[in-house]
């Protein structure tokens, strides 16, 4: 435990970040418990039009300006720094699969205006309520473990093959700007996953320092590339004023509870189930940042980082309903940003000397992503390029998610499950995706002996054929 009348943001060996003790939650500030990171930095300047994607939806689906939608983007990015400041060491984001069934509750049910609104508050209250829940209780914990193995890797897989699918279908982002997304995506994979590039960074200086910027190259030639071929207007920017301060008092009349009304009991009802769908959606986000931060863990015995399922519920369910309450979002307050937090885990496997601690990377992209965000030359650069930076974020998070899957299969029975289940969920939805998965893992259970002896004969095989 750290030393709470000293607090350096350097550790001994195999210890813990420094923090601040607050019942569940520990608390590190930057500069004070851990170092700023410029690679992150720098990465969060492009990255924030990711976080900038949101607005055309919330425009769309609710029906607010673009000063507006801005606004409750800038509040948004600030509840994202709760998860490092209340010691959660990942990146968070929105809960993505999940805008698809959001948007569809809300346009086939209610009008948009008022009514609309108040059916997004009590759908998100509720998903913020049922956070809170689990988290307190312990439930959100014992779900990562108790859960089989085989059906947490097929939410995952489930989760990944979705965020593609929707990439590509027929109605899908790529085919309205398939040269960027087609070269942005295969520079993101060659950049984040591939041998090669991690054999030509430790060979040469200047690829390396590229290589630190995680997904940056593959944004900064999307912002290139794509008025050369005609996909994307060439950005206007504006230089001032710098700063966009919130419409605290449009947001406040145009869709606060307090200012339009609470919705009435027939809402809450309706939006249990899609609350519900969602929170099993987010609870992949869960099991993907176990196995995020348990491998970067193994890897740099020189930190041991905690990672609480609980407690980023309790944080999770704070953010969702302190934005149901003052600007309800549709695409939700989610656990992780997939993404980002591999790209950080990444280079944070690296070594101390490329990233110190793991809050340094989540903590200073976040809090850089907020001020971007808010920085109104940043926002206007940026802004033909939100559609593309959204969709290379979903296909590289499918890929994050495939794979994480695969390797948290360990017999060929897991693996079947895992595939059916992954395709269930990716075409049918969460429900049928989670129902599928634990009537097979029922169904086909071998038991632990049989199974145990099973991965026994694998790993004799394997030495039999090595030697």
């Amino acid at each position: 435990m750290a030393n709470e009348q000293f607090v350096s943001r350097y550790r001994k060996y195999g210890e813990e970040q420094p923090y601040w003790k607050a019942g569940i939650f520990k608390i590190r500030l930057p500069f004070i418990h851990y170092a700023w990171s410029i690679p992150e930095m720098v990465q969060a300047v492009f990255m924030c039009a990711t976080c900038l994607g949101a607005i055309p939806v919330l425009t769309e689906v609710l029906g607010v300006s673009y000063e507006v939608a801005l606004s409750m983007v800038i509040i948004n990015g600030f509840f994202y720094n709760l998860h490092v400041l209340l010691g959660d060491p990942v990146v968070p984001g929105w809960i993505t699969p999940a805008i698809p069934l959001i948007t569809a509750f809300l346009e086939d049910g209610y009008a948009i205006g008022p009514e609309r609104t108040q059916a997004l508050i009590a759908m998100q209250l509720i998903l913020g309520v049922i956070f809170l829940v689990f988290g307190i209780t312990g439930i959100g914990g014992k779900m990562v473990h108790l859960v089989p193995n085989s059906v947490k890797a097929g939410v995952l897989m489930g989760g990944g093959l979705s965020a593609i699918i929707g990439e590509i279908s027929a109605t899908g982002r790529y085919w309205t700007y398939p040269i960027s997304i087609t070269v942005g995506v295969l520079i993101a994979y060659f950049c984040l996953f591939s041998p090669i590039w991690a054999k030509m960074r430790r060979q040469n200086k200047v690829i390396d320092v590229i290589g630190k910027f995680g997904m940056l190259p593959a944004i900064i030639i999307g912002i290139v590339l794509g008025p050369l071929v005609g996909e994307l207007a060439i950005p206007d920017v504006q230089w001032w004023p710098l700063f966009k301060i919130p419409e605290f008092g449009n947001i406040w009349n145009q869709l606060s509870p307090f200012a339009i009304g609470w919705p009435s009991a027939t809402t809450w009802l309706a939006a249990i189930p899609t609350a519900i769908v969602v929170y099993i959606i987010a609870f992949g986000d869960f099991v993907t940042s176990e196995e995020l931060i348990a491998s970067a863990d193994e890897i740099r015995q020189d930190e041991k980082i905690d990672f609480n399922a609980n407690r980023s519920n309790v944080i999770s369910g704070i953010r969702n309903v302190a934005m149901a309450i003052c600007c309800p979002y549709t695409q939700t307050c989610g656990p992780l940003w997939a993404a980002v937090t591999a790209a950080v885990s990444q280079r944070y496997k690296e070594g101390p000397k490329a990233m110190e601690s793991i809050y340094s990377g989540a903590g200073t992209f976040r809090w850089s992503t907020f001020v971007c965000v808010a920085l109104i030359p940043i926002s206007s650069l940026l802004q033909p390029v939100l559609p593309v930076a959204l969709s290379l974020t979903l296909i590289v998070q499918g890929f994050i998610c495939t794979q994480l899957a695969m390797n948290m299969c360990r017999t060929d029975i897991e693996r079947g499950i895992c595939g059916v289940m992954g395709a269930v969920l990716a075409i049918q939805g969460a429900a049928w995706g989670l129902a599928v998965g634990l009537i097979l893992f029922f169904l086909l259970f071998e038991g632990k002996k049989k199974e145990q002896s099973q991965q026994a004969a694998v790993s004799a095989s394997s030495e039999n054929n090595r030697d």
